[in-house]
């Protein structure tokens, strides 16, 4: 396809949805106003805060391998571990071992942290909750 043809493609959709905005057929989404959450009262602030005060342990895993008791009894220093992951792949976010984030290893501050690129929506991780 050459880029005059590519051009031509572009034009007429550009067209086509200047055509489909200008027709009658066009209905405007109602949308609900947002409005500020009520005021939590002090017995629910209570039960928050207990909630917030659980540790978790948050565990960032690069990849996974299966090896036989053999070869872990025949590794040492300098020993190289195949993973399951390719080079570049997001690493995973677990908190307490369910996965709720992919993310990406960055250094800050001469530490390594991790910044994430895709969180898990709630309803996926109660799925794998059951």
């Amino acid at each position: 396809m050459s880029d005059d043809d590519a051009m031509d493609d572009w034009a007429a959709a550009m067209a086509e949805q200047a055509e489909a905005e200008a027709s009658d057929d066009v209905k405007v989404a109602e949308l609900d106003e947002l409005q500020d959450e009520a005021e939590i009262t002090p017995e629910e602030k209570r039960k928050l805060d207990t909630i917030l005060d659980i540790p978790v342990t948050i565990s960032m895993e690069v990849g996974r391998s299966q090896i036989s008791i053999r070869n872990l009894l025949q590794l040492n220093q300098g020993s190289v571990v195949e993973l399951d992951r390719v080079a570049g792949e997001p690493l995973d976010v677990l908190v307490n071992g369910t996965l709720i984030a992919h993310g990406e290893v960055v250094v800050v501050n001469d530490k390594f942290g991790i910044r994430l690129t895709d969180v898990i929506s709630q309803i996926e991780r109660i799925k794998k909750l059951r």
